[in-house]
Formats: C-alpha cells, sequence, structure tokens
C-alpha cells in the first residue's frame, strides 16, 4: 500500500487526507501543534464562515491576480462542494444575509469532531493516522530524496519516508497556532520559488499615531454606518460601505481588511498610504453644509454636530484629533472632512497579527496539480501557497479546494510513478 505523508493539520492537510484516504492510500498527519486545526477553531470563534454563496464568476473575482489559478483548483472543491461536504458530515449550512455560509449553529468544533471521526473511522478507504508534536526540521539528506523528511518529537529527532508528501504548513500569521513559515528557506534551498510573506486582511498604524488622548478614549471602539475610498488617478479605485475599530496605534477591522492589499501595497510601493473617510455616507456634501452652516447660536461645536449631524462619539472625536482648530471652524473645510476626512497610514501591523497571508510557493514553481518541480512527489496546499483573498468565506474555501485538488495530484503521480 502506497504512503503519503501529510505535513500540516489545518484544513487544506486534513483535506488532502480525506482524499487519499478515501482511495485506499495510507495517510499519516504530522503536525508540530498538541492538536489539530488550531486556526481553523479560531476562526470559527465567532462563528465559522465557510464559503459564499455569490456566483462563481464573482466569487473567483475575489482572489484577484491569482484568479485562473484558484478557478482551475475550484474545479475540484468550490463553494458548492464545500457546502455538500459539511453536509455529508452531518453539519447543515445556511445563507446570511451578506451571502456568507455558515453551520447552523455557527460553531467550528462540531465540524471538526465529525470529520476527525470520519479521517480516523471511514466507511470506505483507509483510517488516517495522526502524529502531534511532529515538527517538521526539513529534509533527511541520507534519505530517499524529496520525501524523506526530518522531525523533532516528544522522543526526539526521527525520519519519516513517503511515496509522496503534501506541505500544508500555513501561511505566516498566528504562529502561536502553527503558521510561523519556518518552511519559506528550506523551500528556496530547494530551488522552489517563494514569494516574500506579506500581512493580508491586516490593521494598520496610522502615521504618527494617535495622540494619548484619542488612544485611551477610544482604541476599541468601531466606526458604524461609514464609507471609505481610496482614489486613483484615474478616478475610484476602492469604494465601500461598512464599519471598522481605532485601535491604540491605528485601525482595523471588515472595511479596513477589504482594502488591506491595495494599502499594503502603497506603503511597499511608496512608503505611504491614505483612505478617505466618509462619517455620513447617507448624505451629499451640499448638506452636510448646510447643517454646518446652520445657526448654532451658543451651542458649542460639538453639540451642534451632534443635534444637527448626529454625529458624536468615535466620529466628532475622529474629526477633533486629525483637524486644527483653524480647520474645524471653516465651515467648508468642516464639511468636506466629514464627507472625506484623509487616513494617512505608516505601516502595516506584523505579520503575525494578520487573518492571512499574501505570497508563498508560486504557482509558477508548481504543476498544474500543485506538485513542485523542483521536488517531484512534493505537493504543496493552503495558505503557503502564493494567493491572498479577503475575508467572507473565501480564504477556506481555498484552502479546502487546495488540499482537496492537491489530494487528487498525489493520487495522479503515485499511478503514473
Amino acid at each position: 500500500m502506497k504512503h503519503v505523508m501529510v505535513v500540516g493539520a489545518g484544513p487544506s492537510g486534513l483535506m488532502a487526507a480525506s482524499v487519499l484516504a478515501q482511495a485506499g492510500v495510507s495517510v499519516s498527519v504530522l503536525d508540530a501543534m498538541p492538536s489539530v486545526g488550531r486556526k481553523f477553531l479560531l476562526a470559527g470563534k465567532g462563528g465559522l464562515n465557510l464559503t459564499h454563496s455569490e456566483p462563481a464568476d464573482r466569487f473567483a473575482s475575489r482572489y484577484g491576480p491569482r484568479r485562473a489559478e484558484l478557478e482551475a483548483i475550484f474545479k475540484t472543491l468550490d463553494a458548492d462542494g464545500v457546502r455538500a461536504w459539511a453536509t455529508a458530515l452531518g453539519i447543515e449550512t445556511y445563507v446570511g444575509s451578506s451571502g456568507r455560509v455558515f453551520p447552523v449553529d455557527m460553531k467550528a468544533a462540531p465540524l471538526l469532531r465529525a470529520w476527525l471521526h470520519q479521517l480516523r473511522h471511514p466507511a470506505i478507504g483507509s483510517p488516517v493516522q495522526f502524529f502531534m508534536r511532529h515538527r517538521w526540521t526539513g529534509w533527511n539528506a541520507d534519505g530517499n530524496g524529496a520525501t524523506s523528511l526530518r522531525f523533532e518529537t516528544p522522543d526526539g529527532p526521527k525520519v519519516v519516508q513517503a511515496d509522496a508528501v503534501v506541505l500544508a504548513l500555513g501561511g505566516g500569521s498566528w504562529a502561536r497556532l502553527g503558521s510561523d513559515g519556518a518552511w519559506v528557506p528550506w523551500l528556496r534551498d530547494q530551488g522552489v520559488t517563494v514569494a516574500p510573506l506579506l500581512p493580508a486582511n491586516c490593521g494598520f498604524d496610522v502615521s504618527g499615531g494617535w495622540s494619548e488622548y484619542f488612544a485611551s478614549h477610544f482604541a476599541g471602539q468601531p466606526f458604524k454606518s461609514v464609507a471609505i475610498t481610496l482614489p486613483s488617478a484615474n478616478g475610484v479605485r476602492f469604494q465601500r460601505r461598512g464599519e471598522f475599530v481605532a485601535t491604540a496605534t491605528g485601525v482595523e477591522g471588515s472595511l479596513i481588511y477589504a482594502a488591506s492589499h491595495l494599502l499594503r501595497d502603497d506603503l511597499l510601493a511608496r512608503g505611504e498610504a491614505s483612505f478617505a473617510l466618509d462619517l455620513l455616507p447617507d448624505r451629499s456634501v451640499d448638506w452636510v453644509l448646510a447643517q454646518v452652516l446652520h445657526p448654532r447660536g451658543t451651542r458649542s461645536l460639538s453639540n451642534h454636530l451632534k443635534s444637527r449631524l448626529h454625529i458624536d462619539g468615535i466620529k466628532a472625536a475622529i474629526l477633533y484629533e486629525l483637524l486644527t482648530k483653524a480647520q474645524l471652524h471653516d465651515p467648508a473645510q468642516l464639511a468636506g472632512a466629514i464627507k472625506a476626512l484623509p487616513i494617512r497610514l505608516q505601516a502595516t501591523r506584523p505579520l503575525d497579527e494578520a487573518i492571512s497571508t499574501a505570497g508563498g510557493v508560486t504557482f509558477e514553481a508548481m504543476s498544474p496539480q500543485l506538485m513542485l518541480e523542483a521536488l517531484p512527489g512534493v505537493f504543496c496546499a493552503g495558505e503557503m501557497l502564493d494567493w491572498e483573498a479577503p475575508t467572507g468565506g473565501y480564504l477556506l474555501t481555498a484552502c479546502l479546494a487546495s488540499g482537496a485538488h492537491a489530494g487528487r495530484g498525489v493520487l495522479q503521480y503515485l499511478q503514473e510513478k
């Protein structure tokens, strides 16, 4: 019986193991952590967003420059397939108001338990064996090529050999959960092209930092019912409504994450980035100006903004934080700032804080089946590949799909071998 080693017990590794075990292959899953699916469980802490229900064409567009590569992978497992897979495990799903797909109970743990039970006690195929606290440390120089790997284990160093290997080691974010990017130099040393790991779906530090007053009073508070715009030389390249959160040093949250790849790339290219914040997206600038100009009598500016425009709390605070006294008391400048307040950024938050990672093993370094050209018999899957996507179910779907695709690739390789 052929033996395949899967290194990494996250969603992509487990899905590769599923495909292989169901085909009757002997599969060992090895992971440095004490238990499986740690980042998967964390992702489901606030409600496990499995995938998205939007049409396939729009879904594929979320992967930007890597759309073509991901569309090929989705032929193995697409968004509908992810829902069908969950249902087969006894986990019913539903479509939320935003189009996102969740388990009915919103939890990740029941799905993971059902999945692991299926892997360990399959109705068909071979049971998967799990080896935890096995940290991959590179290739065994004296072994059988690229499919002989060294591990640090509770019992000391160990060499494991297999007929094929699937690497599903994650990116470089949330290292405490296992995705530490330690694999990058080992693959580069073998001639594999790896694009630099960069933060994706990340927060940012504002230029100069917040004042002590703003940071101490408003860090953790949300900007709700706002819009952000990223202008370009030819007009608008990003515009969306939603909400985000002020942090002690800057900004983060869903609206920021949606634009984070553009803001990050601006920082890399020019050393600076910014977006325009619209505090009242339902109102025109003329309406805002009219309200600002309305006589306020003895009322303070703060009370005037609150009574006429319903701007108070963090929305008022950001105006006082970023505008000069002269700008605050100039009706035209104040109205313009309410509709398009420039938020200047100086850096992304550290990679380890990011929700996901951009960069990784380039698709050009792999066959269409995700086998490394420089290392025959070694396949890669999941977030360690060079793609990125916004939150909303796109990340998990691509991890699951690439795991299934790599598993199929291994089966083809073993058959041809």
